[in-house]
């Protein structure tokens, strides 16, 4: 009977036992362990994407691993690709409901995915995180309401690229910040050269066989929008849904433009063929002088030239434009809230944190958002090419957007086919504008009076 009593006892202090161990162990993976590791439960997966790039894929890598050390319960994991695909994947993705939490988009396209529903409102987050004046390029992502739907990750501003060399053998100043556009095209005349070695100063030049372009440019950003712009005219008007392209400004400008290209001494169309690339033309020694974002600092240290940059010219009137793209973080409208906490924690990292800016900035790759380290040693003074990089600074000054909306690319392809038309001589300049308004009105009107 005894023995009995005792063996109940036992058996009574045994479940005790396992049942405090128990409590003990679900406790334990509740809270954090020393190294401040939360359980799985309270671990938030954060889905990041970006456009791919040799040059910074590893530095990104490198970011992101130190930003899960600062925040251990939010694994990140990564989707990326090279641009193009990048952004049709995501287009996709976006349709279908199962986009990346955060994203890196292109500056012109941060209008298409607020406008389109998929980005999340990001203004009450940035007047409570983020001192705005600290920062470039914040109101670039404002829209007409004063709402914010992006944060910088870094700017790309215009300026103008020279090859020094060039100069220096044509016995030719350097450009100076105080030049106008005709003082550009009149010293392009000097720097342009033919098969034969002939400038466009001389009166057998050749136009057809030009072996050194004084200028090259293309597309919107690098081409043809800043001219614009600085001559008064532009694309849209401040509301995004009108086109303003046939105006007398316009006209001016792109006269301007085709005279040059007539002239042997801006590369047109049929010119930029030739290359392998657009970009490749200055990099190539082929041209003396090209409009650039800073990215294309990379390529002119990669092939050795003897460069430096400045300001864009003035236009007529004496004003400037400097086109600017501000890529940016976005977060998801559909992501849940703990996703979407975590992905603003990703990007206050990313803009607050000096350590994470001064490593991006080191890379090359843009100007840093935050203006204590663009405006420190650490970029003015990077890299063992030295230029003047406080042009790409002083620029953002008088910079401005693309006139993105969430139909750029469309309206843009509307464009580009019609000046085109007037580059290569096959209509004129007040024609292909007369044509180009209505068809990129036809656009707006297609997506704003749906």
């Amino acid at each position: 009977m005894k023995q009995k009593k005792f063996l109940s006892l036992m058996m009574s202090v045994l479940l005790v036992l396992v049942l405090f161990l128990t409590g003990c162990a679900k406790e334990k993976t509740n809270t954090s362990d020393n190294n401040g590791e939360k359980d799985s439960d309270d671990t938030v997966e954060l889905k990041l994407g970006y456009y791919s790039s040799a040059s910074s894929d590893a530095k990104m890598q490198e970011l992101i691993e130190k930003f899960m050390e600062k925040h251990p319960n939010i694994k990140v994991t990564t989707e990326s690709s090279p641009y193009g695909q990048f952004y049709q994947k995501l287009d996709t993705e976006i349709a279908a409901g199962n986009a990346p939490d955060v994203w890196l988009s292109d500056g012109v396209l941060v209008s298409k995915y607020a406008e389109r529903g998929a980005a999340k409102d990001l203004t009450d987050l940035i007047n409570k995180d983020i001192k705005k004046e600290d920062y470039y390029g914040m109101d670039f992502n404002k829209d007409a309401d004063g709402k914010y739907w992006a944060v910088p990750q870094g700017i790309q501003v215009g300026v103008l690229f020279y090859n020094k060399d060039m100069f220096d053998k044509a016995k030719v100043d350097y450009p100076s910040e105080n030049w106008t556009y005709d003082d550009l095209k009149e010293t392009a005349e000097k720097v342009t050269v033919d098969a034969k070695g002939n400038t466009a100063s001389d009166s057998n030049f050749d136009a057809k066989n030009v072996s050194q372009f004084g200028l090259t440019f293309f597309n919107i950003t690098e081409g043809w929008f800043p001219v614009m712009k600085a001559f008064g005219g532009g694309v849209l008007d401040e509301t995004m849904q009108k086109s303003i392209v046939n105006s007398p400004e316009n006209v001016d400008a792109v006269n301007w433009m085709v005279d040059g290209m007539k002239k042997g001494i801006i590369t047109d169309p049929s010119d930029l063929k030739s290359f392998q690339s657009p970009l490749a033309v200055f990099p190539s020694k082929a041209s003396a002088m090209r409009f650039g974002i800073y990215a294309r600092v990379l390529a002119a240290n990669e092939a050795g030239l003897n460069y430096d940059v400045t300001l864009l010219p003035k236009g007529p009137s004496g004003e400037r434009f400097a086109p600017v793209i501000a890529n940016s973080w976005q977060i998801n409208s559909k992501s849940d809230e703990k996703k979407a906490a975590a992905a603003w924690e990703w990007i206050k990292y990313w803009v607050t944190e000096d350590d994470v800016q001064k490593e991006w900035a080191s890379l090359g790759e843009a100007v840093p958002v935050k203006k204590s380290i663009a405006n420190s040693d650490v970029f003015l003074n990077s890299g063992d090419k030295k230029i003047n990089k406080q042009a790409f600074i002083d620029s953002i000054e008088f910079a401005g957007t693309l006139d993105a909306n969430a139909v750029w690319s469309e309206w843009l392809a509307k464009f580009n086919g019609n000046v085109d038309r007037a580059f290569l001589g096959e209509t004129t300049v007040e024609d292909a504008l007369k044509q180009a308004d209505k068809e990129i009105q036809e656009v707006l009107d297609g997506f704003y009076k749906k």
